[in-house]
């Protein structure tokens, strides 16, 4: 029997709760759970400084505050939130949880507590873009949408406000599905390819982190998988519901799929053409499937002229495949999302011509085999900062096929001077591409503030 959030919140009092992480996730929490009365202490890695006028206020709501290096010392709380970030098995959590403490998230209990359907999106890539996709097309179909998850806002304070007839659609991470008991009611499963592996303990744990946006669905419910992917084909049969699959390749008996250039849609028996894939403003391969994936998962609730719409005048996510500005005849795009080999290359593969690119960041474990090819075929220069400039720049040199100086490769220490540097090199004609296929965490806080770093030193050439 579905609850409230007023009902789980009053079945929090007289308890203690910890809420690990005062981000923009758990914030909301930390708020609306203060407001209920509720006794909080809010833990966080930072230190106060990083809080500001924040700190403050929380304190003056009535919450205790943890802060830095030993912000998960002593936790005992009846109720700890995690924050998506953090393993749910660290000893903390495990100690807490002998000594009889239960372990959540934002996430699991908005499951518990929301009035209305769910739509979510999980996937190695494409996740933001089809998300957001699924939310557009609702929300020009008339729907009232609440847009959330990894994007969006954090919506569990606001699940007392919204209608049965309304829907959430939700961008979930491996890290929020790893402990989730509820699936939606429409999952999306983009590709799998690996990623996060400094997190995760192994590729296949991630695999079944992952597969937890489908495994607890109802014989009613729908998954929809991409065909042209071996490891979300092969999920498949494991599916208890419905399914649909989407391909850009491969003619459906039952899904979406592309034919001759255009998207066909093939159900019960029946097949209709909806409109030709030149036709989607966004440039790219890999938005052609981003939008396949979303017109399986609004099938039955847009109208095909709306979807149409959508793709005619949706101008992308900002970060993904962004044009910054036209400056001497050179394009500067911002791709900042591209925190994996495979988005780079799917941005890659998105221009005619051979680009000029600047990757590197963060080292999340994941090999740069794959790259090294991909950066053969479709780039000139190769601009390599941050700390895994070597590990890129190695795969490129020992790809198949490599021949010295194509393309030409430069090491930069400075972020701003790996984009002074591709500016100073391009030609009118060409594209600067910054797509970094690796995490931001060595020199930003997030793919977002490398982006807007990116906007901000091209806008000042």
């Amino acid at each position: 029997m579905a609850i409230t959030l007023q009902d789980y919140l009053t079945s929090l009092q007289g308890k203690r709760v910890a809420v690990i992480g005062i981000g923009v996730s758990n914030t909301p929490l930390i708020k609306t759970l203060l407001q209920a009365g509720i006794s909080v202490t809010a833990c966080d890695k930072a230190p106060r400084t990083a809080f500001g006028a924040l700190a403050d206020e929380l304190e003056s709501m009535g919450a205790v505050l943890h802060l830095g290096d030993a912000y998960l010392d002593g936790l005992d709380q009846d109720v700890i939130f995690r924050s998506p970030g953090i393993r749910p098995d660290i000893p903390p959590f495990l100690s807490a949880m002998e000594k009889g403490s239960a372990l959540t998230s934002e996430m699991e209990v908005f499951f518990q507590v929301c009035p209305c359907k769910i739509i979510a999106v999980t996937g190695s890539d494409g996740k933001t873009t089809t998300t957001t996709l699924i939310a557009e097309m609702l929300k020009n179909a008339g729907y009232t949408v609440h847009l959330g998850g990894n994007i969006g806002k954090p919506l569990l304070s606001e699940a007392d406000s919204m209608s049965p007839d309304d829907i959430a659609v939700l961008e979930l991470s491996s890290f929020q599905l790893m402990t989730l008991s509820a699936s939606p009611d429409i999952a999306v499963f983009t590709n799998l390819s690996p990623n996060h592996l400094d997190i995760h303990k192994s590729m296949e744990e991630y695999a079944l982190a992952k597969e937890n946006i489908f495994s607890h669905q109802g014989e009613n419910d729908l998954a929809i998988f991409n065909r042209d992917n071996d490891l979300t084909h092969a999920m498949v049969c494991r599916a208890p519901g419905r399914v649909l699959q989407f391909s850009r390749r491969t003619s459906l008996e039952e899904g979406v799929f592309v034919d001759n250039g255009t998207i066909v849609v093939a159900q019960n028996g029946k097949k209709r053409t909806l409109f030709s894939t030149d036709r989607i403003l966004i440039p790219g391969e890999h938005n052609v499937e981003n939008y396949l994936a979303a017109i399986a998962a609004v099938q039955g609730l847009v109208p095909d002229d709306v979807i149409l719409h959508t793709a005619e005048t949706f101008p992308g996510v900002e970060h993904r495949i962004e044009l910054v500005r036209t400056l001497h005849g050179v394009r500067y795009y911002n791709d900042s999302i591209a925190s994996s080999p495979t988005r780079t290359i799917a941005g890659l593969r998105s221009f005619p011509q051979k680009v000029i690119l600047i990757a590197g960041g963060y080292d999340k474990k994941i090999p740069f085999d794959v790259l090294g090819q991909a950066v053969q075929d479709h780039v000139k220069t190769l601009i390599l900062t941050g700390h895994t400039a070597d590990k890129i720049r190695q795969a490129v040199l020992s790809s198949q096929g490599y021949q010295k100086g194509q393309p030409t490769i430069v090491m930069e220490e400075d972020f701003s001077q790996a984009v002074l540097t591709a500016s100073r090199m391009a030609e009118d004609g060409d594209v600067v591409l910054l797509s970094p296929a690796c995490a931001s965490f060595d020199h930003f806080k997030n793919f977002a503030q490398r982006g807007q770093t990116f906007k901000a030193i091209v806008n000042g050439l």
